[in-house]
């Protein structure tokens, strides 16, 4: 006589199940792949829907990563716990920073991610990027206003540096960063998208070119 089956091994369930096996984290690395981009609690019978397996293997899962986050090793001694946490709340799991690191997060989020910059330091900057190295004098006279202000502001945030001077003139030239870059995801200044489609009004760059300020 033959067993049944513990659980429905329809095409959907069962193409789930041999799915999240063959990850390189199986089950468990599928389960924290999905909290890490939830913007709500997930309730695991959604996690098991989503990933394809009985609720049961995504509630092991939550448990054992809730564990690991906190140190456990799993009848070893004790590791330190994580930066982040997976709490169970409001019906669903969802990872949070710990509550230790409140004043470091608190901080990044004061003085980091949440200063964003102005239309006209955006501006500043497109005219520093497309024609680097550059003057301030320069800038302000495609711009048709006085950008002394916006360029602090850029050098202080770490978008544009010093570049030398100006062999006629004497003034201190612009060009952008690294982190310019890497907040923008380029590799390389050759692959800053055409300006005109991106920035009506800035597209006749060019006639500026060849103007000493």
């Amino acid at each position: 006589m033959t067993a049944e089956p513990a659980f429905d091994t329809g095409k959907g369930a069962g193409e789930g199940i041999d799915g999240a096996a063959a990850l390189p984290g199986g089950v468990k690395g599928a389960v924290e792949a999905v909290l890490m981009v939830v913007d709500e609690p997930a309730a695991p019978a959604l996690l098991a829907s989503v990933i394809g397996v009985p609720e049961q293997e995504v509630l092991a899962a939550l448990t054992e990563l809730q564990q690991e986050y906190d140190g456990y090793t799993g009848g070893g001694p004790e590791g330190a716990p994580r930066g982040f946490e997976l709490r169970d709340v409001a019906g669903g799991w969802r990872i949070f920073s710990r509550a230790d690191y409140a004043p470091v997060v608190s901080k990044f989020v004061l003085e980091g991610q949440s200063a964003r910059l102005s239309q006209a330091a955006l501006e500043t900057l497109a005219v520093i990027a497309y024609r680097q190295p550059v003057s301030r004098a320069r800038v302000s006279a495609i711009r048709g206003v006085n950008v002394d202000s916006v360029v602090r502001t850029l050098v202080q945030r770490g978008f544009i540096v010093d570049a030398g001077t100006e062999p006629e003139t004497g003034s201190l030239l612009y060009r952008t960063t690294p982190y310019f870059l890497e907040r923008l995801g380029l590799g390389s200044l050759d692959e800053l998208p055409q300006i005109a489609p991106h920035l009506p009004g800035l597209e006749n760059l060019a006639e500026f070119e060849d103007t000493t300020y």
